[in-house]
Formats: structure tokens, C-alpha cells, sequence
């Protein structure tokens, strides 16, 4: 990689960013593709700030955006294309002629990782953990183009949770149903739940041996789809294997979410088997 005055540049902005395999993957993309740019990874605490000191650079191309700041970033931005305003979260910046925009594709990344996975959708009862940015775009796209009979959408932050839930009712027929992420509600709703999406930072590395989910609750017809993809099998993937149930790695909604923002960086498509590569590289 030759890096010079016109080397255009992207990266991850999140607090931590010490695990992120962003780098990795899209730098490994823009040299098969031949491209001049450089990816980096930023951990940013005031996201203003950030973004006010990106603005100033003049090869600043674009950035991923991810926790905690997918929601606090939008003030921030010039224009937000209408799915992100819809989810009310951006995990992706792009600079274009001073302007920049911001987008999602998570919901995108997450639909497709759990459609090819084989998780049962349509007019099935789902249980999503967590409310914050990415918890958001899932939830919105499971009720706007999955079809799902019901989301339970659990969370810690009861103003945050309560306020999607609200939302989600709102634009969405499906039935949402909140209350507190905890071992009784999981209790009570886990029978009758088809796919289990766990949204929190709860596992991620190096806090690697926590999980929200009780083992002894995970039953066989269950799919359980962790978005933590550092470890890659996390310690919930883990007792939901050993469970009988199906899993889907939070290592194929990463991939796909990230094919998408660089294809709105560069213009082109994503060479997603050498992004795969070097993720299955990195965890073999």
C-alpha cells in the first residue's frame, strides 16, 4: 500500500475500537481492488468533536460508526438517507463534496446474515436484547421487511427501550412487547420464542465469559443470533450450541454490513470473499 497526498482515508469510530476488525477487512479490500485508500480505527469519546476534526481533512472519504455513539452522531451530520432517519441510528458516514451523509447498514447486514443462516422469520415470535443503535436497525428491520409476528424487545436502559418500543409500534402492525432484560423474563418468553438476537456489548472482547442468557433457558428449536463478533464464538454461542440450537455468528452480520459500506465509499462491489478471508484468517 502506497500512501500519499491524495491516499483518500475512512475509518471506525467507537469507544472501545481496540477490537475491531474494520481494518483488516476494508484495507485488505481496497488493495485487492486496487484502490488508494487507508482505513484506521478511531476511539473517540466526544463524537462533535470528531467529527467537527474529520470535517477539516479534505480526503476524509467516510467512517463506520458504532458504540456507543450510532445515535449521538446524527446531529452531527448534514443529511441522513431515509432508512437510518426511519431507524433514528447511523452506523455509516460518507463525505461527499464537503456534505456528509449518514446511513445504515446494519438492518441490511442483519436481515441478510440471519436469512442465509436459516432463521425462521415470517409470522415468528423473536426476541431481541438490547435497544441501542444496532438493536434499533434490526428491530426495524424485522417488523418493516421480515415479517414477524412478534418482537420482544428487551433492554437495560428503560428510557431507551421504552422509547423504541413506542416507536416501533407506531410505524410497524407487529406486536412489541418491552419490560427489562432479566433472568425471569427470559423466564417467562423464551418457550415461545423462534430467534433470539442478542444486541448488547455484554461478551465482547475481553470481557469474554459473560452472557445475558442463563444456559439452562436456551432450548433446541430456538436460533440464536449473537451481533458480538469479537470473540467469534461468544459465550452465549457456545451454551447455545451445546443447547441444540441453531446459531449464526455475529462474524457473518459484521461481513455483510461492512460489503455495504464499502460499496458506498468506493462505488464498487465489495470483494466480500477476501473480506471473509481475512476474518476466518484472523479466528482460525
Amino acid at each position: 500500500m502506497n500512501i500519499d497526498a491524495h491516499t483518500q482515508f475512512c475509518g471506525v469510530i467507537g469507544n472501545p475500537v481496540e477490537h475491531s476488525l474494520s481494518p483488516a477487512i476494508h484495507n485488505a479490500a481496497f488493495q485487492r481492488l486496487g484502490l488508494n485508500f487507508v482505513y484506521l480505527a478511531w476511539r473517540v469519546e466526544s463524537i462533535g468533536d470528531a467529527i467537527r476534526g474529520l470535517r477539516a481533512l479534505g480526503n476524509f472519504r467516510g467512517a463506520s460508526v458504532t458504540i456507543p455513539h450510532k445515535v449521538g452522531v446524527m446531529p452531527f451530520l448534514d443529511n441522513v438517507e431515509p432508512v437510518a432517519g426511519h431507524i433514528g441510528a447511523v452506523n455509516t458516514i460518507v463525505s461527499d463534496k464537503e456534505a456528509l451523509a449518514g446511513y445504515n447498514t446494519d438492518a441490511t447486514g442483519a436481515l441478510r446474515a440471519l436469512r442465509e443462516g436459516g432463521a425462521p422469520l415470517k409470522n415468528e415470535s423473536v426476541a431481541v436484547l438490547g435497544s441501542g443503535g444496532a438493536a434499533r436497525a434490526i428491530t426495524f428491520a424485522l417488523a418493516g421487511q421480515a415479517g414477524v409476528g412478534r418482537i420482544h424487545l428487551l433492554g437495560i436502559e428503560e428510557q431507551e427501550r421504552v422509547a423504541l418500543a413506542r416507536e416501533l409500534r407506531d410505524k410497524t402492525a407487529v406486536d412489541i412487547l418491552d419490560a427489562v432484560l432479566e433472568e425471569a423474563v427470559l423466564r417467562r418468553i423464551l418457550p415461545e420464542v423462534r430467534v433470539l438476537i442478542h444486541c448488547t456489548p455484554v461478551g465482547m472482547s475481553p470481557k469474554v465469559g459473560a452472557s445475558c442468557v442463563p444456559a439452562g433457558l436456551l432450548h433446541r428449536d430456538l436460533t440464536v443470533m449473537d451481533i458480538v463478533y469479537n470473540p467469534r464464538h461468544t459465550r452465549l454461542l457456545t451454551d447455545a450450541a451445546a443447547a441444540g440450537c441453531r446459531i449464526i455468528a455475529g462474524l457473518e452480520m459484521f461481513l455483510y454490513q461492512a460489503a455495504a459500506q464499502f460499496e458506498l465509499w468506493t462505488g464498487r462491489p465489495a470483494p466480500i470473499d477476501v473480506m471473509r478471508g481475512v476474518l476466518e484468517s484472523h479466528f482460525s
